[in-house]
């Protein structure tokens, strides 16, 4: 994953609406949102390399997204996989007990990753920097994520996404939300980012790598969240609900 929108209890109806593009290499295996764990049940993509995740639902209501951060050095392969702390996040039965396992999480164990957890009473982004997570609690809003800061002003995906995400009217429909949402995923404007000097849009076209897939999820006051996937970049594809198990 590397660009999420979260609106944080921006509706009293829809206190949360998670939108988000994963961006990877376009011959790394993975298939599409399934239930991968039970008890409470996982409805999740995964990635047939390694057996994370980077975006997924619980039976719990939890909403979860990865997004790896780039590191001065590249990857340690020798790492665990950051997929996995995202799959084992999903597992878990609530909130509190996603800050515990934050908490009992060793940073070194991990390359560097940023995770979004959210239910519809809270969201929280933990960061994995200068070798511990830090975790911060989400106030009421629109938070953007990528692979740099939370709501980082100087990322070129998120200033020049900021403004149309902001002007998106969160109602009562969350099937009203999936077209606009889905042209702002779809975005091709370029924008030059200083540090790595490569263009960076948020639907992302290169050789060999770009968007691979894109999910919208609604998580309502009352009632069971719903879940829409893209199986391609969401200018060529359509958004489909994912159905999932009963609550």
């Amino acid at each position: 994953m590397c660009t999420l929108a979260a609106y944080v209890r921006a509706s009293p109806t829809l206190p949360l609406v998670v939108a988000a593009n994963r961006d990877e290499f376009l011959d790394r295996p993975s298939s599409e949102p399934s239930i991968l764990a039970v008890e409470p049940w996982v409805v999740a993509g995964q990635d047939l390399n390694a057996g994370g995740t980077w975006f997924g639902v619980s039976q719990a209501g939890l909403v979860v997204g990865l997004l790896n951060r780039r590191g001065p050095d590249g990857p340690d392969p020798t790492r665990r996989s950051r997929g996995l702390l995202c799959f084992e996040t999903l597992q878990q039965p609530d909130l509190a007990a996603v800050r515990a396992a934050l908490a009992r999480t060793r940073a070194a164990d991990y390359n560097p990753f940023t995770l979004m957890v959210a239910d519809r009473h809270l969201a929280l982004v933990a960061t994995s920097v200068s070798g511990r997570i830090l975790v911060t609690v989400l106030p009421p809003g629109l938070h953007l994520l990528t692979n740099l800061d939370l709501n980082d002003p100087t990322c070129p995906r998120i200033a020049a996404a900021s403004e149309r995400f902001q002007s998106l009217p969160i109602g009562t429909d969350p099937t009203a939300l999936i077209a606009p949402l889905r042209r702002i995923l779809a975005d091709h404007t370029t924008a030059l980012d200083p540090r790595t000097r490569e263009i960076d849009t948020l639907c992302v076209h290169r050789a060999g790598y770009g968007t691979r897939s894109s999910a919208i999820v609604t998580v309502p006051r009352r009632g069971a969240l719903r879940y829409w996937h893209a199986p391609g970049p969401p200018c060529q594809a359509k958004f489909a609900e994912v159905g999932l198990p009963p609550a």
